[in-house]
């Protein structure tokens, strides 16, 4: 999977363009949870729980890109944040073989309850509906990449578990599947394997056969392009999920929420369609990601208005505890951190080979400038090279 690898790795996990005037502070930081439940490959569990916790919670899975970790697209990403404002869970799955991908194409992965990593990452879920007071009606997956895939995987797997998912630059249910014990499928990754809605939508329906409940809401983003994972498979994964839902593949409504974006939308015009399809003209697979309206398709906008002190799992590690080069600077609790984020080693950060200024300046509550020059909360990201602070 050294192709995805290579290019997804580079995602700048731009911030979102619709950035909230304010965010709260909060002394929550990010923790990994060890013995979480049945884990047959292996991943690892960071958590994120915000200080102020409303009861009956919703949950947000967020799965990274190749290469990536959880940590990584907790620092280089709102969704974090934003649970602070809306009062959500953040559950940060983090694959751990051999370039970081998560298992999107092998039998036992696209079966429900057949092993791998979507079984691991359901152990996350059922560890969290155990240990902290959830709405188990309203789960939500979320992912970038090989995350996006993994994303598209779970919502077909577990209809009944997750509400809805948003999927940045991924790739349809089963487009990726192998059965040599290849990770890679170049085939679906240029965008060369087209099927009928009906074959699309009977391959989510044969994962979990039988089933006959409601069907996740599905959030697709995709830049036209897209050399990694080409720009066909957005309309793939289209005809797939407007087929599960039994809804027409002619858009109901179609707009344009920013500049060089199209919006459509199908099985209805409201802001919680079945399918909502988001299509970036010219923009590669460093897509921004654009957790404030992934949050608002899923339906977790309401700020919160009471709330009750959560409790920390008694076999959770907090992530500020492990070495400085696997805990990402955006761990440190925002309480303990300066109005302005002056680094003590370094002059710039490094993303994949640009340098930009250190933030120094605390934009819309976080160590962001100008948007795009940090990749944490603070300053740079404490992260192994190609990431981190440089001189």
């Amino acid at each position: 999977m050294s192709k995805i690898m290579n290019k997804s790795a580079r995602l700048t996990l731009l911030a979102s363009t619709m950035l909230l005037a304010s965010l709260d502070t909060s002394a929550a930081s990010l923790r990994e949870i060890t013995g979480f439940g049945t884990n047959p490959s292996n991943l690892r569990m960071h958590l994120y729980v915000p200080d102020n916790l409303p009861n009956n919670a919703p949950i947000l899975v967020a799965n990274h890109y190749c290469t990536g970790t959880g940590p990584a697209l907790y620092s280089g990403t709102q969704f974090a944040s934003l649970a602070d404002r809306y009062g959500y869970i953040v559950i940060y799955p983090s694959a751990t073989r051999s370039g970081q991908c998560f298992d999107v194409s092998s039998p036992q992965a696209l079966r429900r309850g057949g092993g791998s990593d979507p079984v691991g990452i359901m152990s996350m879920v059922s560890y969290v509906q155990r240990s902290y007071n959830v709405d188990s009606t309203r789960i939500f997956v979320t992912g970038v990449s090989s995350g996006a895939m993994m994303t598209q995987v779970l919502l077909g797997l577990y209809p009944d578990v997750f509400k809805a998912g948003a999927a940045f630059a991924g790739v349809p249910f089963g487009c990726f599947a192998t059965t040599d014990g290849s990770t890679w499928n170049s085939n679906c990754a240029n965008g060369t394997i087209s099927r009928t809605p009906q074959q699309w939508g009977d391959a989510v329906r044969n994962a979990y056969p039988g089933y006959t409940g409601a069907r996740p809401r599905v959030q697709l983003w995709h830049g036209t392009a897209d050399t990694t994972l080409r720009y066909a498979n957005f309309n793939e994964s289209i005809k797939q999920w407007t087929n599960v839902h039994g809804i027409s593949q002619t858009p109901l409504s179609t707009d344009t929420p920013q500049s060089g974006q199209t919006r459509t939308r199908y099985g209805s015009t409201g802001g919680q369609a079945q399918v909502e399809a988001i299509s970036l003209s010219g923009v590669g697979h460093n897509l921004p990601v654009n957790a404030a309206e992934a949050i608002r398709f899923f339906g977790l906008t309401t700020t919160v208005t009471s709330s009750v002190a959560s409790s920390r799992a008694v076999s959770s590690t907090p992530a500020s505890s492990r070495p400085a080069s696997s805990v990402p600077a955006s761990s440190t609790p925002a309480s303990s951190r300066a109005a302005s984020s002056t680094p003590t080693t370094g002059s710039a950060c490094n993303w994949w080979g640009t340098r930009y200024p250190l933030c120094v300046t605390t934009q819309n509550g976080w160590g962001w400038e100008n948007n795009r020059n940090c990749i944490s909360r603070t300053t740079c990201a404490t992260q192994p090279a190609p990431y981190g602070i440089v001189n």
